[in-house]
């Protein structure tokens, strides 16, 4: 399977532009570069029926989320909700690199989409990103109805390193006995921080998200070399992965994360979770906010929007 056009568009485009790889830059220079690079990859933003801040209790304070509810949707209705996690590898993105990817799947979906704006690495180290998560998303189901959701159709979802927080949250409801959730969506997850997977070698060089760039992200996230084996940095280390909520997963053809994505999609299956996985086979890391230019980015969506409208249809 060859690259996609539209992804080595976006490849020709940061060796034509002369950006230095993030792994060279500070993390505060990686946020600023990620924050520019809106313009160029992602579409404008579709307009929602509602957009508004909100904030949850944190152990670490205020928890800033945002909610988008899709266009079209019955004005009053309860909606089934999605608690949103943004990729940036725990230490770059916020809600703002995220937005148009939550207008999208509010409007596809018809759902309700609150967006995470977690504690980020190096100033908040794991767990504190884990525990913002899992804080955001209690808060949610416990004030679903104010929000306009159904605490009875919720789901939890995000992509690469949001896509990690997504399990974690998942499997720690299912321990915690709540909050009860109808559908995990994984985009691209990482989900083993020790990088044994074949695939890191594959792709790891010259494509979007390298190994270099992503052992950067790992160093900025953990605390110590121990943190990689637990699962709540890596959910594929977990024990048990019974009684976990359907899953969508996400992969990406030309990823570092391809096998450690799939490989956590068929844990969930031998363990008897109902799980649906879509590999874009000629797709980067990112691709799904690159709609701009990347076509596969609106399929992308609508693969998210299935999974919501089947899974968290109404009872």
């Amino acid at each position: 399977m060859a690259i996609d056009p539209g992804a080595q568009r976006v490849l020709d485009l940061i060796r034509e532009s002369g950006r230095p790889p993030y792994e060279t830059l500070t993390v505060p220079e990686a946020r600023e570069v990620s924050r520019n690079a809106r313009a160029v990859t992602q579409p404008d933003p579709p307009d929602v029926a509602e957009l508004r801040g909100l904030e949850a209790p944190g152990p670490r304070g205020a928890i800033r989320m945002r909610l988008y509810r899709g266009l079209g949707t019955t004005a009053g209705a309860a909606l089934p909700g999605l608690v949103y996690f943004h990729g940036g590898g725990w230490a770059i993105g916020d809600l703002d690199t995220h937005d148009v990817i939550c207008r999208q799947i509010a409007n596809a979906a018809g759902c309700v989409v609150i967006s995470v704006d977690y504690a980020l690495a190096p100033e908040a180290k794991f767990p504190a990103a884990v525990e913002d998560a899992i804080a955001a998303t209690a808060s949610v189901a416990e004030h679903a109805a104010a929000l306009g959701a159904d605490a009875a159709r919720l789901a939890v979802g995000g992509d690469s390193a949001g896509g990690n927080l997504a399990a974690v949250v998942a499997l720690d409801a299912r321990d915690r006995g709540g909050p009860r959730l109808g559908l995990q969506v994984l985009v691209y997850p990482g989900t083993d921080m020790t990088l044994r997977h074949d695939s890191h070698r594959r792709y790891g060089e010259g494509l979007f998200l390298t190994h270099s760039l992503i052992v950067w992200f790992r160093e900025h996230y953990l605390r110590t070399p121990a943190d990689r084996e637990d699962w709540r940095a890596s959910p594929a280390l977990a024990r048990d992965f019974s009684g976990l909520p359907p899953a969508l997963v996400i992969t990406a053809g030309f990823d570092p994360l391809v096998d450690e994505g799939e490989e956590y999609a068929q844990k969930l299956i031998a363990a008897g979770v109902p799980v649906t996985v879509r590999r874009f086979s000629g797709q980067i890391h990112a691709f799904f906010t690159m709609g701009r230019l990347i076509a596969d980015s609106y399929a992308a969506v609508e693969e998210v929007a299935l999974a919501i409208r089947g899974r968290l249809a109404a009872r």
